[in-house]
């Protein structure tokens, strides 16, 4: 599996200087103001997809997009298809627009980000040039793992190693000190393995996942083979063998979202009491490290000294020829079309469902946005962001801020000492929305037109360095983990923020041309679902300042435990296809903010109308679209490969029960639309998860 070498904090919605100023929530006092212009009365609602042979008190997610879910066809190139990818579509088709603009100008300035970004994107387009090298961008990087002979070369070799962006057994980046966060740190984490996750290794009662390993070896087998590999059976055996070790000492996805354990502030010099036999020295001086930080934290401890007895059993050969497949991997999209159409067919076909390939124009935009977003998204800014959204975003944040505020203030199950701290937290909440207010200086990073692969390893090197520079200067508060032209938003606990990329303003999720309702069941209750993860059962336990700290009385903490269990119950019951559940722990903070958001988007709605009825507009009423607005943004389908591979990675439902789970759980879309007892959608009102 391909990872990145940056430490992160950031839950983001959908399956990523000067300081943002932060917005000040208005006077509680007074209603907060419409978000649509007054000549604006279009319902946004897509009703050409309704499927009234469906009760909504039934089934809304099908009431909402059944007719959608009947004739849509998951394109030959995806694993899943909804409103999100369509969105995706659009932002992708405009950034090719500007990069092919750029890729045809002779006349750029040398050194420019409009020629390093045509130029990038030329060298990927290159298919002739990339056939004729075939493997041999890659011997140089061979030629060096070559040179292991002895284990004590191990740890250096992984570090360089990593700079290239290998997925090696201990993964190092620079993020903010849990503790501490006005401070960059170094983080150590696990890492090594190519399947999606440790179960694919490990579940042996499932034979899917046991398909998938027997396909892994023979895909394995055959890309050493056409790299010229000896005893490629034995090999790739090998292989899967030493990563399945590396498999049985990870922690599993949902022990990993716990904040607390996985923040293990160690000692530089106390490395070698976890780690014994393991030169942290040559690892630390390849890294860059060395003498930049006295400590590291250290998110899975276990992990760490669970590597020794890997490390004592593998023989150096055996790491020789699982480096070279891991470098192999990683880059076989950018080495010749045979090694192109293997990877994906194992990769895309084999454990996604993908039966066809993206088209190269699709390839390309991807490598620029993964080496160059920020100067893309620079150009999308000034084509596509209107600045009134910008304004009209702004108004939505404050008031789904006004009514959170509204909501802790009543909650019956936390205590005054409690709310005291929430509404603190909540009111050094910074958004951030469309662009960034600083670019990112791309001037160091060297691009050739004619040099595709060595344009990825120095992309690469280059925001490896860039993370490293971090070391020992104030947190850049200011700084974005998405790029403009991303359809997604995230919320960073580290800085308190939310964020909320230029390319996801715009329908279904924000339409200027609606009225407020659907922009409330849309953009706000995504608002409300970023806002929430600072208060999901991960974000809670930091403060407002960034901090990991319990902020909570001891019978209030006992109380959102009770309520967060009910919410991995009640998701715990899904099943997206025979055989398979909804994971409720590891989808529990997705689950919170989903449910959360949506109740908070409905009371800033019912603020804003300042008591006056809504309009009914298509024939439905304005608590009606509300509900409409947000099933719509959850309208999509998954091939059952796909499906199962995100049940086992993925922090987020599935958007059937993205779309159905939460309204189950809102009073108000009992009342809009009717639901009672005996209707599918029904939940007794005791049994109704109501946390924020």
């Amino acid at each position: 599996m391909r990872r990145s070498l940056i430490a992160t904090a950031v839950l983001a919605l959908c399956y990523a200087s000067l300081p943002a100023a932060a917005l000040a929530a208005p006077n509680d006092s007074a209603a907060p103001a419409s978000v649509s212009s007054s000549s604006a009365r279009t319902s946004g609602i897509d009703l050409q997809w309704l499927d009234k042979s469906v009760r909504p008190q039934d089934d809304f997610f099908r009431y909402m997009s059944g007719k959608w879910l009947d004739s849509a066809a998951i394109p030959a190139d995806r694993a899943r298809y909804g409103a999100f990818d369509q969105l995706r579509d659009l932002s992708e088709k405009q950034s090719f627009d500007i990069i092919s603009d750029l890729a045809r100008n002779d006349s750029l300035a040398a050194g420019s980000n409009q020629k390093k970004i045509a130029d990038l994107f030329n060298s990927f387009m290159d298919e002739s040039r990339a056939d004729s090298l075939d493997i041999k961008p890659l011997q140089s990087e061979f030629a060096y793992i070559d040179t292991l002979t002895k284990k004590n070369q191990l740890p250096a070799m992984m570090a360089k190693l990593a700079k290239l962006g290998i997925s090696i057994p201990v993964q190092s980046g620079i993020g903010q000190d849990g503790r501490d966060a006005s401070r960059y740190a170094v983080h150590f984490s696990q890492g090594g393995l190519t399947l999606p996750d440790r179960d694919y290794y490990l579940k042996d009662d499932d034979a899917k996942l046991k398909g998938f390993r027997d396909a892994y070896v023979q895909h394995m087998k055959k890309m050493l083979e056409m790299s010229g590999q000896a005893n490629a059976d034995k090999t790739a055996a090998a292989i899967l063998a030493l990563e399945t070790e590396l498999a049985k000492i990870q922690w599993t996805k949902v022990e990993n979202r716990n904040p607390v354990s996985t923040y293990n502030k160690t000692e530089v010099a106390k490395l070698p009491q976890m780690l014994a036999d393991f030169d942290w020295t040559g690892f630390l001086n390849e890294s860059g490290v060395n003498g930049n930080a006295d400590y590291v934290i250290v998110r899975q401890p276990s992990f760490i000294s669970g590597l020794s007895k890997v490390l004592e059993n593998t023989p150096v050969d055996v790491w020789k020829t699982y480096f070279k497949w891991h470098v192999l991997n990683t880059y076989a999209p950018f080495l010749s079309k045979r090694f192109v159409d293997e990877d994906f067919a194992f990769s895309s076909v084999t454990l996604r469902g993908i039966p066809e390939m993206q088209p190269r124009w699709k390839r390309g935009v991807s490598r620029v946005e993964e080496s160059m977003s920020q100067a893309l998204g620079q150009l999308y800014v000034e084509k596509h962001f209107p600045a009134e959204n910008k304004a009209r975003m702004q108004q939505l944040v404050g008031n789904l801020l006004v009514a959170y505020k509204q909501s802790i203030e009543t909650l019956s199950w936390m205590s005054p000492e409690t709310k005291k701290e929430a509404l603190a937290k909540l009111a050094a909440f910074t958004p951030k929305i469309g662009y960034p207010d600083k670019w990112r200086d791309y001037s160091k990073l060297v691009i050739a037109k004619d040099d595709l692969v060595g344009n990825v390893i120095r992309s690469r090197e280059f925001e490896n360095q860039r993370q490293l520079d971090k070391l020992g200067k104030p947190v850049d508060r200011s700084e974005w983990g998405m790029s403009p032209q991303t359809v997604n938003a995230y919320y960073n606990s580290r800085l308190n923020e939310i964020v909320f990329p230029a390319a996801i303003l715009r329908p279904p999720f924000f339409n200027p041309e609606a009225d407020d309702a659907v922009n409330y069941g849309g953009i706000g209750a995504v608002i409300g679902h970023e806002i929430s993860h600072g208060f999901d059962d991960s974000g809670s336990q930091s403060d407002g300042t960034g901090n990991l700290r319990d902020w909570w009385t001891k019978d209030d903490k006992t109380n959102f435990s009770k309520l967060t269990n009910a919410l991995v119950a009640q998701y715990n019951a899904y099943s997206p296809i025979p055989g398979y559940h909804v994971n409720g722990a590891l989808t529990l903070g997705e689950n919170i903010a989903d449910n959360s958001g949506l109740a908070i988007a409905y009371k800033a709605y019912q603020i804003s109308l300042g008591g006056k009825p809504a309009p009914v507009i298509d024939g439905f009423t304005g608590d009606q679209r509300l509900f409409m607005g947000w099933a719509q943004v959850w309208r999509g389908k998954a091939r059952d490969a796909e499906t199962i591979r995100l049940i086992n990675t993925d922090p987020h439902s599935p958007a059937m029960f993205r779309g159905n789970g939460p309204l189950t759980n809102v009073p108000g879309f009992y009342s809009a639309f009717g639901v009672k007892e005996g209707d599918k959608m029904f939940v007794p009102e005791d049994k109704r998860t109501i946390i924020w």
